[in-house]
């Protein structure tokens, strides 16, 4: 699965979709800022390894833990001492065996196996350009429908959960933000600019915040899958290209992808965590899952540290009022299965084949407590070919695309994936459970705007309430092989495949 829960991510070649600018005219040119961060130096010395040591959150156990670390060959990145978490660098090989040893360290371990090769998000396949022959096609077919936008005629995605008829009614709050915590968000990009929230964006990589002018901005072009989520959640509505589920609200973006392999380490995303709490965001998107494991095992030392880590940082964000959405992943698995075969982990050094348990071994951050997980769905609002499942696992499902099983046959363009904004003020269709997640995150963020003293506990169950449950198909064969290509449990109130449902934005509002 691309490792942005494609893979992911993104190690994706893809082409970018061709400006509307150049091909119809009715794009405003780009701000003049530098579309793309510069990368940055916070990557892992390449003689050593990054680790998160965990401990008790006094300051005294805090000090005298961070001197050991420098005893033990480490030096402290930094500290997160409200969570107990601190970020270190070591080039000691047995620096995590001799810190585990450390009177009050509750858990430690690195956070990478080697330096590593370009990888993946959770978008399944590369993304597709936008021709100048479609651009005008789709044009033609919105400017039909009063009040669209010139692209969305291709959004099915908005008409299956209501979102176009929503936005009529409540497009949302400009006092809800949405971080997405991802590759960068491209804020110069025409759609984005008026939502989108530069004081709630920064680059995480590395595990520090920095919040210079435009370090949140994607390293480059083919860094694409956080502007596409972004313009899934809030595009506006302004006359120019594509629109999001709750475009009153804001987006902000803080990147976590590695500038030199495009990983999301566990040090990076706990920073974002604790960056979006600090900063008064309201809603996280998370289209990914913690490098290097696809499913950290709790009996491994480092794998527990990184789950300990990250679930300190998300919990945190809960308690200050965060909500997180997160992608179930685009393997096909079923993560309430007896086991799993993984056989893409570590992905920054050489995999290994190996049978995992998914109650002891967790996807993070969808498996974390208190995260929705998000599957995803194509047009004929069945499960999407790849989109990972399970009973009790599934929170809600939301559109993600399905290019092979799921094709519309009311668009222009017939294209089953979703259609969304790209860098340099370019658009572009892409599929994945990275694309149903920030569905479901728009749709918590109008639930949001509507109830603005609900807590996370509370936006989750209004979430969950105003989905609505096609349940468990009688088959799902979606090649005609004659053999089922998943196993749906439950009824129709609540299944592995949609948990309480497909989210619906039109509920949301009215």
């Amino acid at each position: 699965m691309v490792h942005l829960r494609s893979r992911r991510r993104l190690g994706l070649a893809a082409s970018l979709a061709l400006s509307l600018t150049a091909s119809l005219g009715f794009l405003p040119a780009a701000a003049s800022a530098a579309p793309f961060a510069e990368p940055g130096a916070q990557a892992t010395d390449a003689t050593g390894l990054a680790y998160v040591v965990n401990t008790h959150t006094d300051r005294r156990t805090i000090e005298s833990v961070k001197k050991a670390i420098a005893a033990a060959g480490g030096t402290v990145v930094i500290a997160y001492e409200k969570i107990g978490v601190i970020v270190v660098h070591s080039a000691n090989p047995d620096f995590a065996k001799a810190i585990r040893a450390v009177r009050g360290v509750q858990s430690a371990g690195a956070t990478r196996t080697a330096p590593l090769a370009p990888a993946g998000a959770t978008d399944e396949g590369p993304a597709q350009p936008m021709t100048k022959g479609q651009a005008s096609k789709i044009a033609r077919a919105s400017a039909a429908a009063e009040g669209s936008e010139p692209l969305e005629a291709d959004q099915w995605d908005l008409r299956a959960i209501g979102a176009d008829k929503a936005a009529r009614i409540n497009p949302g709050s400009p006092k809800v933000t949405v971080a997405v915590i991802d590759t960068g968000v491209d804020d110069t990009h025409p759609d984005l600019a008026p939502n989108f929230a530069a004081s709630q964006s920064a680059n995480c990589a590395g595990g520090v915040a920095d919040t210079s002018e435009g370090a949140w901005r994607p390293y480059t072009a083919e860094d694409y899958h956080g502007t596409h989520v972004a313009g899934e959640i809030a595009a506006a509505r302004n006359g120019i290209g594509v629109a999001g589920v709750a475009p009153g609200v804001k987006v902000s973006g803080i990147k976590v992808s590695d500038p030199k392999n495009g990983l999301f380490y566990p040090e990076s995303v706990v920073c974002a965590f604790v960056f979006a709490a600090d900063h008064g965001v309201e809603i996280t998107n998370n289209s990914y899952y913690v490098d290097p494991w696809l499913y950290n095992c709790m009996d491994d030392p480092d794998q527990k540290a990184i789950v300990d880590s990250v679930n300190r940082a998300q919990l945190y964000a809960q308690k200050k009022g965060t909500l997180h959405l997160a992608s179930a992943g685009n393997s096909n698995h079923d993560m309430d299965a007896d086991s799993i075969v993984d056989e893409t982990s570590p992905d920054d050094s050489t995999p290994v084949t190996r049978t995992i348990d998914p109650h002891e071994c967790f996807d993070v951050p969808t498996q974390l407590p208190g995260v929705v997980t998000v599957s995803a769905t194509g047009v004929q609002n069945v499960k999407s070919y790849y989109s990972s499942y399970g009973y009790r696992v599934v929170d809600v499902a939301a559109p993600g695309g399905d290019r092979k099983f799921q094709i519309p046959t009311d668009t222009p363009s017939a294209n089953g994936r979703i259609l969304s904004t790209m860098p340099n003020g370019e658009y572009g269709w892409l599929q994945g459970t990275s694309m149903a997640s920030p569905h479901a995150a728009g749709v918590a963020a109008l639930l949001k705007s509507r109830y603005p003293k609900a807590s996370p506990a509370q936006l989750q169950g209004l979430l969950k309430v105003q989905a609505d449950n096609p349940g468990c198909p009688e088959s799902y064969d979606q090649d005609g092989d004659g053999k089922q290509d998943a196993v749906c449990e439950g009824g129709e109130r609540f299944n592995g495949f949609y948990g309480f449902g497909v989210v619906d934005a039109l509920d949301a509002v009215d």
